[in-house]
């Protein structure tokens, strides 16, 4: 659902609109709500860079000299893969994103 909204939404504004609504489920579920945080940042993150429509994309090739924007949605790709596959990591995993704020308290 983050990816496919950040397409057409900015970070700020998606993150306005969705945290009172799927926070407080999240919580219910039982799921640790700093867990949670880093998740959502990750994914709304990924889906500014994900082409066709990541809004990051548009950013990065109006400052670029010349080329074209396919250009830019290649360059993208390998950062997508990586972060789906970081996302991936977090749900199996999710001590990954507890383990500093664990240590820290």
């Amino acid at each position: 659902m983050y990816i496919i909204l950040g397409f057409f939404i900015e970070t700020l504004s998606l993150m306005v609109i969705t945290i009172p609504i799927v926070a407080p489920i999240i919580i219910a579920l039982g799921f640790d709500p700093i867990w949670f945080g880093i998740l959502l940042i990750l994914l709304i993150e990924m889906a500014l860079i994900t082409p066709p429509v990541g809004l990051n994309l548009y950013v990065v090739q109006s400052v670029r000299k010349s080329g074209s924007f396919n250009d830019v949605m290649i360059g993208a790709l390998p950062y997508v893969g990586f972060m789906l596959v970081m996302v991936v990591l977090l749900v199996v995993f999710p001590s990954l994103a507890l383990y500093l704020p664990g240590v820290l308290n």
